[in-house]
């Protein structure tokens, strides 16, 4: 039995890993101003809570896996930075390990997810497949030949930071154009709150009464009644989103990419415009070399997923 944890900003979650389905969930709340040790004990207990919801003895546990937000360096188990809670150089896996007694593995929160969706979830018909989760930034997460992709120090696929606008708005890395900028749910609320201050009488004010209620629904409910301003917002969303697709593609050509996060709840409506765009873009046409582009299928589980498939990966 392997636990999975998915280690966020505000709370933690761990499950059970039993055969290819996740068993009951058990919660913990997480904060910046807990020590890293601090952190690190409530995420053992955390998952000696998994295995007791699962109805397993402790004992059973041969592994645990974490997926965690930041800079993480895999082969140590370390998270290098994480620049939220303020963490640098912490020996996380250590950290656990020496409350549970077991082998502990750290990974990226986003690989994890794309790891997790390329074992049990829509990318299982892949072997090389590309996971985007689009959130308040862009995670990504790349599987090649079957398996997760990490780059030299685990420090690689940080695809939401390559440049899509030349001295373009600037990202919180510092940097300017960042695709994250053009294609998160942030910059899809920025878009549809600069669209409607341009159009009071758009539809949008139907669906969001002031700027502080637009989310990242309140363009996609508008455009499906028909309103031309929502039409304009998406349209420039779905450019900005599609661009980096097509380059990632033309650059690695797997098999898939796959759309997760919030955004993807939009489904078809998202799924269909972003296809139409990025076929006819692709170097290598879509009829030589088959390529998908598909809504991600575990939701939020995604990330316990796969921490613990890179548990069991590392331990055998």
């Amino acid at each position: 039995m392997i636990v999975g944890i998915d280690l966020g900003g505000m709370s933690a979650k761990a499950a059970c890993l039993s055969g290819a389905e996740l068993t009951e969930k058990a919660r913990t709340e997480t904060s910046a101003s807990n020590s890293p040790e601090e952190t690190a004990f409530a995420l053992a207990q955390l998952s000696m809570r998994a295995a007791e919801l699962a109805g397993v003895p402790f004992e059973e546990v041969e592994a645990i896996g974490i997926g965690s937000p930041g800079i993480i360096d895999g082969a140590a188990g370390t998270v290098v930075r994480w620049y939220n809670f303020g963490w640098k150089d912490v020996p996380l896996a250590k950290l656990v390990s020496e409350h549970t007694k077991r082998p502990v593995f750290v990974l990226n929160d986003a690989n994890a997810a794309a790891l997790g969706e390329a074992r049990y979830g829509a990318g299982k018909a892949y072997r090389d497949c590309a996971l985007l989760t689009i959130g308040t930034g862009i995670g990504s997460g790349i599987i090649l030949d079957g398996k997760l992709f990490e780059g030299f120090k685990s420090a690689g696929t940080e695809f939401g930071h390559t440049v899509i606008r030349q001295n373009g708005e600037r990202c919180s890395c510092g940097r300017k154009g960042c695709y994250e900028m053009y294609a998160s749910a942030t910059a899809l609320i920025r878009l549809t709150k600069e669209e409607m201050t341009r159009s009071r009488t758009s539809l949008m004010w139907r669906f969001a009464k002031s700027l502080d209620e637009v989310d990242g629904r309140t363009a996609f409910c508008a455009a499906a009644v028909g309103d031309a301003s929502a039409k304009l917002v998406l349209s420039e969303f779905i450019s900005a989103l599609g661009d980096g697709i097509v380059n990632l593609v033309n650059l690695l050509r797997p098999q898939a990419v796959l759309i997760g996060g919030g955004v993807s709840a939009a489904g078809d409506d998202l799924i269909k415009p972003l296809r139409e765009y990025v076929y006819p873009r692709l170097f290598v046409s879509e009829e030589y070399a088959p390529f998908d582009l598909i809504r991600a299928s575990l939701g939020n589980d995604a990330g316990l997923f796969g921490a613990a498939a890179y548990a069991r990966e590392r331990l055998h």
